[in-house]
């Protein structure tokens, strides 16, 4: 592992968020980050009273990095806006990241003339995202706020059920102050690259883990130069001066084709052409997927003059899984091989990027297992597209033919 990355995963949850582990604590966060090998993670939800008051005991650098022992946390959550404009509907997630305990508190008694914030990790507030941008601005020029997993159906800024198809419509004037956009699992910085809108903006990726668990924890993360500061990290976010992305394969997102979940019915773009849209099962709507958005907002000059290395990377338990003939990732066959790895090999990304074949066979790794790592570091792992909330799955060999 170069010694000057610094893998970070700054979108995730606390226990305090709808669909999220309860045993969510600092604890067991820098214990699986750790074993994950990430460098830096958001706290999470620091909009959630109880939440907060459990950050307020993290250890401060005085430069906005917080350490629970020697593991470093930057302030982040999570905020939903749900408004109409235009008598259009509007909804977008977006990730906030923050210089200090002094400015969240300062944003939290804001969210507080605005509504609840008590009720979940991730609240909803009625504010339009041009407002909550300026507003926040307002309050420091040093937030970060990134629109969190920019594609999926319904909350993602182009997604096929926020209300937006620009980037432009939901800021306004307020574009220029977000510098950023997350991927999301079901794309990558290749599908976004075709998004003129997109040219001089930073794609980072960060996993939205809703628990600690090494398949969740940094299943897409952000390599920045080591530092200390928050302020250092925002720079190379605003400047695009980070090293790159780990990503999953987009079709491994549960978003990536259209399709209906209860008709157990998916399809790619192309044929969603064909059937007007329709689910041939129920007559429905399909829900449009994340690769049908990018095809309709793609723009054939679009031409970023900084395209970022990213490496994309099925986790270690869902290559370990596909080795084991479709074994559950939680099984106990699984963990005892992913556990057997971590100790002879460190960390989970040293696997999955750096070790070598030679290494894992003095390791006593059985040889089709290191075929599949080394295919997966590659990214030639085929995986059937996920769609309407359902992840995509990993296929072996003959499987992997057949496919498409």
């Amino acid at each position: 592992m170069d010694k000057n990355w610094m893998i970070a995963d700054l979108h995730i949850h606390s226990r305090f968020s709808r669909a999220c582990s309860s045993q969510i604590n600092f604890e067991n966060l820098v214990k699986w980050a750790k074993v994950k090998g990430l460098h830096l993670l958001g706290t999470g939800d620091f909009t959630h009273p109880v939440w907060f008051d459990e950050i307020k005991k993290l250890q401060s650098n005085e430069k906005g990095f917080y350490y629970y022992g020697d593991f470093p946390f930057i302030i982040s959550g999570e905020i939903s806006l749900i408004y109409t404009d235009d008598k259009k509907g509007r909804r977008i997630h977006l990730v906030v990241l923050v210089p200090s305990i002094e400015i969240a508190e300062k944003i939290n008694s804001y969210f507080d003339t605005k509504g609840r914030r008590d009720y979940d990790g991730r609240p909803i507030f009625g504010i339009s995202g041009e407002d909550f941008v300026y507003d926040m601005m307002k309050i420091s020029q040093d937030i970060e706020i990134i629109p969190a997993h920019i594609w999926t159906p319904w909350f993602g800024l182009f997604g096929s059920m926020s209300g937006f198809d620009s980037l432009k419509e939901c800021f306004g004037e307020q574009v220029d102050n977000v510098h950023s956009i997350e991927t999301g699992m079901s794309s990558d910085p290749e599908m976004n690259w075709r998004i003129k809108e997109l040219e001089n903006k930073s794609i980072v990726s960060f996993s939205d883990a809703h628990s600690f668990w090494p398949f969740r924890l940094g299943r897409e993360a952000t390599i920045f130069r080591r530092c200390d500061s928050y302020k250092e990290l925002i720079r190379q976010i605003r400047e695009n001066d980070f090293i790159g992305t780990i990503e999953t394969d987009p079709a491994y997102g549960k978003y990536h084709w259209d399709g209906h979940r209860v008709c157990n019915f998916s399809c790619e773009p192309s044929e969603t052409k064909k059937l007007g849209g329709i689910c041939p099962v129920c007559k429905k709507n399909l829900t449009i997927g994340v690769e049908s958005r990018v095809d309709d907002l793609s723009s054939k000059d679009s031409n970023p003059k900084i395209k970022k290395k990213f490496y994309k990377l099925l986790p270690l338990h869902e290559v370990i899984s596909l080795y084991l003939g479709g074994l559950s990732m939680q099984s106990k066959k699984v963990w005892s091989i992913y556990n057997h790895l971590i100790k002879e090999f460190r960390d989970e990304f040293n696997i999955l990027l750096h070790v070598s074949k030679e290494e894992m066979m003095r390791g006593n790794v059985d040889g089709k297992l290191i075929e599949l790592i080394l295919e997966n570091r590659e990214g030639k792992i085929k995986v059937k597209p996920g769609f309407d909330g359902e992840y995509g799955k990993a296929l072996l060999g003959e499987k992997q033919k057949t496919l498409f």
